[in-house]
């Protein structure tokens, strides 16, 4: 239901108006929930009730006369546009990982003053920078008080769809394996215990799966995990009777969600609690007592789920498969359509979702599809929506980036198709990408080498033109849970040990370039870190085996900025995507994929 912008000017007004009852002169709203998810439930998506602002990442401050919504590249148009008439300013930040906001608040509070915030839903890194900086003009912080209780009469409760388990014929690793492993790494820690709070972590660790969080399914839950026993905080009634009686088997015990605080300020004194800063937040680390001993460290299980097994990357290269047969039917339907019936973007993400709906083992998308014509494909998060959308008519460029999720593994791809006749730039922005996508891909590397050190060589091409993108190069993804996975990331983020690339690892390889209002362009695929042939003396190495089987679209390539080795490594991954879909599909699609797999 489309909401006025009048009615977000009216909730800022009564947040403004409990500021002021309550001697407030601020409260600050993340994107975030008690596990600093990315993608959040309902009942912790306040500031996009608040603002009106649907991107996945953004921070709103609220003070008694002023709001600002703090938002990085990927959001600005979006922003723009969702904000207008809502009396809520845009503060453009660079990147995600900015403080401005803080910096903002501080200049607007002064001696005495006080800002609140949800400590439930704000980071112990965050809590460090906010506090640190109010402290320094004299004001301080409140993080008792969730104002968004008293404002959001109709705010959701908690979810209650169930959970169920991962089939162990897809989740080949049993969960007391795993737990074994996150045990030695407590051992080795010197730790007795240990608490997990993000929802991926969880999910995998015990083969679990639900659907609390849309496109990812997870489900909402807490765990602490001592030596000989683990146990589950999760709102009752969402694990059935079975499957509780199994995990008590294994000693794995379920207890209310809202008990996990309580479970932590039970701890022994002489325990000692390792817990991920990063991973946890205000809320829950403020439940420990001073008596416990605290070993901060990142998650054992982050590293560990990052690294598929030999048989989870068998599983996803069936749902590859599976993914990239379903696109194959899409795109004989979409080309033979133009010109014959009326397409939208909005078409697109209807007609691609059936076709992977149909494939074996597909649970659900993976992230809202993106199709995007012309001067949207230029926002990299747009989404299409029954108030703005675009015809798919006339000449141009769609790009369209989306999804899915199976019970073998998570896909993500983006590509570029032209509408009618290209221009001869767009040609040269598609193959300048198109080259930063094929560098990358075709990657040598040593074992550990830091993530963010590659960036630089999907870029390059771009570079040499005096182009370039402004979000990452690539994510990790997730086994059949979060298409956004950690601790890897192709970006030009700061370098973190964490940060090391090991066998197993999928990630993106998703460089692009944007021209606001003219054409966005993307090519995406995931790929799989491998052992490279390498000289003993030198280390073991890395490659990429590309996962994502789908034809990279030929028709906009400037061949004149193509080199001869580039050229055979695109004919040679269209001869793998021929063969490996070709039994899959029939009638139009198999002629599509024929016709689209044709060497250049």
């Amino acid at each position: 239901m489309t909401v006025a912008p009048s009615a977000f000017a009216q909730r800022t007004a009564r947040a403004q108006s409990a500021l002021t009852q309550a001697g407030l002169a601020a409260v600050l709203v993340p994107s975030s929930d008690p596990h600093l998810s990315e993608y959040l439930p309902e009942r912790w998506q306040g500031r996009q009730w608040l603002s009106g602002f649907t991107g996945s990442m953004g921070t709103l401050v609220i003070t008694q006369t002023e709001a600002a919504l703090f938002a990085d590249s990927r959001y600005w148009t979006q922003a723009e546009n969702e904000l207008a008439g809502s009396g809520i300013a845009l503060v453009k930040i660079e990147t995600g990982a900015s403080i401005h906001h803080v910096q903002w608040l501080a200049e607007r509070l002064s001696t005495g003053q006080t800002a609140c915030v949800d400590a439930q839903v704000l980071s112990l890194a965050a809590h460090q920078q906010l506090q640190g900086a109010l402290t320094q003009v004299g004001a301080s912080l409140r993080t008792d008080i969730d104002l968004l209780a008293q404002i959001w009469p109709e705010r959701a409760d908690l979810p209650t769809a169930p959970i169920y388990e991962h089939d162990p014929q897809w989740a080949a690793t049993p969960r007391t394996t795993k737990l074994a492993q996150v045990r030695a790494a407590l051992t080795a820690q010197g730790a007795s215990h240990h608490v997990i709070s993000t929802v991926d972590d969880i999910a995998w660790l015990f083969n679990l799966r639900g659907s609390d969080v849309t496109y990812n399914p997870v489900f909402l839950a807490h765990a602490l995990i001592d030596a000989t026993r683990a146990t589950l905080f999760i709102a009752a009634g969402k694990v059935p009777p079975a499957l509780a009686m199994r995990l008590q088997a294994e000693s794995i015990f379920i207890k209310d969600y809202a008990q996990a605080g309580p479970a932590l300020a039970a701890l022994p004194p002489n325990a000692v609690l390792l817990l991920d800063p990063r991973r946890v937040t205000l809320g829950l680390r403020n439940s420990v007592p001073q008596a416990v001993k605290v070993v901060e460290a990142i998650n054992p299980s982050v590293f560990l789920k990052s690294r598929k097994s030999a048989e989870d990357a068998a599983h996803v290269r069936q749902a590859m498969a599976q993914d990239g047969a379903a696109m194959c039917a899409f795109y004989a339907w979409f080309e033979a359509a133009q010109g014959q019936e009326r397409i939208t973007e909005l078409t697109i993400d209807e007609r691609l979702s059936a076709e992977r709906a149909k494939r074996p083992g597909f649970v659900g998308l993976s992230f809202s599809t993106i199709a995007g014509f012309n001067g949207n494909g230029a926002m990299p998060h747009y989404r299409a929506t029954t108030e703005h959308h675009a015809v798919i008519e006339g000449n141009g460029l769609l790009l369209i980036d989306s999804g899915g999720q199976y019970l073998g593994g998570t896909t993500d791809i983006t590509r570029v198709w032209p509408i009618g006749t290209p221009s001869a730039q767009q040609c040269r922005d598609y193959t300048r990408v198109l080259k930063g996508t094929l560098a990358l891909s075709r990657t040598r590397f040593p074992v550990g080498t830091l993530s963010p050190m590659l960036d630089a060589i999907a870029r390059q091409p771009l570079w040499e033109a005096g182009l370039d993108f402004s979000h990452g190069t690539g994510h990790g993804v997730g086994y059949f849970l979060n298409v956004h996975e950690g601790p890897q990331s192709i970006s030009r983020a700061l370098t973190e040990a964490s940060m090391a690339m090991q066998p197993g690892m999928i990630t993106s390889i998703e460089p692009g370039l944007y021209r606001v209002g003219q054409w966005g362009i993307r090519i995406e695929n995931l790929v799989l870190n491998v052992p490279a042939p390498t000289q003993e003396q030198f280390g073991d190495f890395l490659a990429f085996e590309t996962l994502t089987l789908c034809p990279i679209d030929t028709r906009c390539i400037d061949m004149s900025l193509l080199r001869e080795d580039e050229i055979d490594w695109l004919n040679g991954y269209h001869a793998t995507v021929r063969a490996r879909l070709q039994p899959l599909v029939e009638g139009a699609a198999l002629a599509w994929l024929l016709e689209r797999t044709e060497p250049i």
